[in-house]
């Protein structure tokens, strides 16, 4: 046996050992159990594009979810009779995809408008009706097959235009006064099985919004598509929760190596084509995938062509770059699990075989500082090559490579070991060096909405998906940590987010002893990540101080460090 079937095998026995011991009754739908082999080749993948497209193109405004809001219905259900992407070729998105990297393409066949990028014999509202008039769901899965890449569809399981569906736009919260579910949900399973009939074999049905469908409707979804075909995969959300992995949206999801799941992303701020919209710069392009790789997630990545039918320069591009890093490093990503060191947000880790890559994403301390392995490293080295010095003890690993070694975005240190690293239980890692904030009591002068959820504690709590908001009239504010006692510091750390916008203008570090407070050092704007530093300070008490802000300050992150034991390099 090979080490895939070898593996397959053992994930499986896991899962019955883990069943059997919790007392678990046999599944009486075995339908919902992925094939083993399917979902391994899957994950193998690691990178996929995600495409959102379609008539909605032409006004740049979001898929399914502006009919109604910022397009009105009549207007947004006649788009089609515009739409004509003569630009648009198969084989040339095809190989966007595969000169970034990636291993499959998931196209949205229907969206929550309900429009269909087939030839469906189901509705008229589609493709073929269009000046364009090509099935352009063919034609890209049969430019996958030419360019062995895996194709899969995304299929809503609403449908806001389809008028035996309950509920209809704006964002699905209208309800009709006359809809018949049960034709509906006919509708919906005649479509998919077109899909899979007549555009398969898909590596995925993913579904999406089961509005008006509870766990029995998913479950039955789920049956289809594996009657149909029975090593296709199918995501959660089929309806109920039913399905083979979760979809994080546009967030990294956690470490995770029992149950398979797939981060979907967009590679600017919105699923469809936006002119002008932001894009994700390299590094924060790079680090989504290795930080998804590192906790045993695939990446969706997605891009929103344009209504010529072409797929942006700009994205092209990044994507392109994306690529050619996946060239050198792509043995880090491709086929491997998460861990054993749990990301951090400095650290990510990846293994394959008796090899562990640990993705230095940032270094908080000259040398960088890992727990205990329970194995012995036997070689290491740097996988762009340089220098690499690696230090184990019972108490731990340390890794110190010079700058000049170092990559701006990862530095990948590839550590061999004396047994599969895939033996190893996952291994938690403390984020962020000896940050003196983590976790500590947190308070600020206001919080968007009185809402818990973007309250102060959020900027001290290690989770770079988690923000202190505050209301969008707030200028002038502040955010205060107790350290719970004196600690001495000569740093601090501060992640604005600016997803939508710099607003901090200028601010001060204080700290508070019997005489009030003292300012420690000013700053002017913050942005995504900055580092500031100063003599060393002893205070229990410190405050982030917005002298200048405008349309609501929000701090992801907001750390303090103790002094280097060593400050010098290695």
């Amino acid at each position: 046996m090979n080490a895939r079937t070898i593996r397959t095998l053992a994930a499986a026995a896991l899962m019955a050992l883990t069943a059997a011991a919790a007392g678990a009754e046999p599944s009486t739908e075995p339908w919902l159990k992925p094939d083993p082999a399917a979902l391994e080749r899957w994950q193998d993948m690691r990178f996929g594009m995600f495409i959102h497209w379609g008539p909605v193109s032409l006004t740049g405004q979001e898929i399914g979810w502006s009919r109604g809001s910022q397009t009105p219905i009549d207007e947004y259900d006649n788009l089609y009779k515009k739409f004509n992407p003569t630009k648009f070729n198969a084989d040339q998105w095809v190989a966007v995809a595969k000169a970034a990297g990636m291993k499959y393409i998931v196209l949205t066949t229907k969206h929550h408008d309900g429009f269909c990028l087939w030839d469906t014999r189901e509705t008229d509202y589609n493709i073929m009706r269009s000046p364009l008039a090509r099935d352009v769901t063919k034609e890209l899965a049969d430019a996958c097959r030419r360019a062995g890449i895996a194709f899969g569809t995304y299929h809503s399981v609403c449908d806001w235009h389809h008028p035996d569906f309950p509920l209809t736009s704006p964002g699905g919260k209208v309800r009709r006064e006359n809809s018949d579910i049960a034709a509906y949900r006919r509708y919906l399973r005649s479509q998919v099985k077109e899909l899979i009939t007549n555009y398969g074999p898909l590596s995925t049905m993913w579904f999406d919004v089961p509005q008006e469908f509870d766990r029995a409707e998913g479950s039955e979804n789920v049956r289809l598509c594996r009657t149909l075909q029975p090593d296709i995969l199918v995501n959660n959300r089929a309806g109920g929760g039913c399905g083979d992995y979760a979809t994080p949206e546009q967030r990294v999801g956690g470490f995770d190596i029992e149950h398979p799941w797939e981060t979907c992303m967009t590679i600017c701020r919105q699923w469809a084509w936006k002119p002008d919209d932001k894009m994700k710069s390299l590094p924060e392009c790079l680090q989504t995938l290795i930080r998804t790789a590192g906790g045993d997630g695939n990446l969706l990545f997605n891009v929103g062509p344009m209504p010529t039918g072409e797929i942006e320069l700009r994205q092209v591009e990044r994507l392109n770059e994306m690529g050619e890093w996946l060239a050198k490093y792509g043995e880090s990503i491709y086929a491997t699990r998460g861990g054993p060191f749990q990301p951090a947000k400095h650290i990510a880790s990846t293994r394959k075989d008796n090899k562990i890559f640990v993705h230095i994403l940032a270094w908080p301390e000259e040398t960088l500082k890992l727990p205990a392995l329970p194995a012995r490293i036997v070689k290491s080295v740097t996988l762009a090559g340089g220098q690499a010095t690696v230090k184990q003890t019972a108490d731990g690993i340390e890794i110190a490579v010079p700058k000049s070694d170092r990559h701006p975005i990862d530095t990948i240190v590839v550590l061999e070991l004396d047994k599969p690293a895939i033996q190893i239980a996952p291994i938690p890692v403390a984020s962020i060096g000896q940050s003196l904030t983590v976790g500590v009591q947190a308070t600020a002068s206001t919080v968007y909405q009185q809402n818990a959820a973007y309250g102060a504690a959020k900027a001290v709590d290690d989770d770079e998906h988690t923000r202190w908001a505050t209301d969008a009239t707030t200028g002038p504010c502040w955010l205060e940590v107790d350290l719970g006692k004196p600690q001495t510091f000569d740093r601090a750390l501060i992640q604005e987010c600016v997803d939508y916008g710099v607003r901090v203008k200028a601010f001060e570090l204080q700290r508070k002893d019997d005489d009030g407070w003292k300012t420690i050092h000013r700053g002017k704007s913050v942005g995504e990540n900055l580092e500031v530093t100063f003599e060393p300070v002893t205070a229990r008490v410190v405050r982030l101080n917005i002298t200048d802000g405008e349309g609501g300050p929000t701090i992801r992150e907001f750390h303090l460090f103790a002094p280097r034991a060593n400050k010098a390099s290695p």
